[in-house]
């Protein structure tokens, strides 16, 4: 039987001053290992939805919880131990640090988190073995990995955040449109291997992109818009 990674179950978000909710979404899971693919239009509520998910935004109401654990009850520093040690995320700008080599960047999760740095081998040496594999994986190999990440094409830039954010096995992954910047044939080569590497990971992940020729890749399908009853008391509520 599989379990709940992450889950929004009656949730209520708006941001401060606001009039109304950006988010109102009764129930959204993932299980281990699932990957889900979500869409929708700017302002459907995208980017809500993902720093919930991710605890870096809490809901005025309702439950949003990472491995059981609501994001709510948890002091600020509670909040970034449990982000560090179960989330992976891949930012549309990567969020690499430009002055820090291809290999530091991956390792950056394992010095944060002491249950992260040890699913990756625990030594020094055993998670930098892992981070070369990662990376050697996305196709970066040999002297490429002491390069300073500042020195990187967008589309190697990518392969290290995706790296990054896989090392560790984190149960869930947080992919926020990091293909819009690829062209055709680096977002295909990309694509596999990210999916590949949540597989043999054990990872959920959920994907968010405009991109709906991506879609197919994924065992289910999101329209955040049609789920999110902000959006919707919106629309319903807008001038024909």
């Amino acid at each position: 039987m599989t379990s709940t990674v992450a889950s929004l179950t009656g949730v209520r978000f708006r941001y401060p001053n606001a009039s109304a909710d950006a988010l109102r979404v009764e129930r959204f899971a993932l299980q281990a290992g699932e990957r889900v693919f979500v869409r929708g239009p700017s302002g459907s509520g995208k980017t809500t939805l993902l720093s919930l998910l991710a605890g870096v935004l809490v809901p005025r109401e309702g439950a949003a919880c990472l491995n059981e654990r609501d994001w709510r009850t948890l002091s600020s520093a509670g909040r970034d131990r449990l982000r560090a040690d179960g989330i992976g995320y891949i930012f549309q700008q990567f969020n690499l640090l430009a002055y820090l080599s291809v290999l530091d960047n991956v390792l950056l999760p394992c010095r944060f988190s002491a249950s992260r740095r040890a699913r990756a081998g625990g030594s020094a040496a055993a998670t930098a073995r892992t981070a070369e594999g990662l990376l050697g994986r996305m196709g970066l190999h040999g002297a490429m990995l002491r390069r300073s990440a500042g020195e990187l094409s967008v589309g190697q830039q990518q392969r290290v955040a995706a790296a990054r954010a896989l090392i560790g096995s984190p149960a869930l992954v947080i992919a926020d449109e990091p293909t819009s910047a690829l062209d055709e044939g680096t977002r295909e080569s990309f694509m596999t291997v990210l999916l590949e590497a949540c597989r043999d990971a054990g990872s959920a992940l959920v994907f968010v992109s405009h991109d709906a020729r991506l879609s197919p890749l994924f065992e289910r399908q999101v329209d955040l818009a049609a789920i999110n009853g902000a959006t919707r008391s919106a629309n319903e509520g807008a001038p024909a």
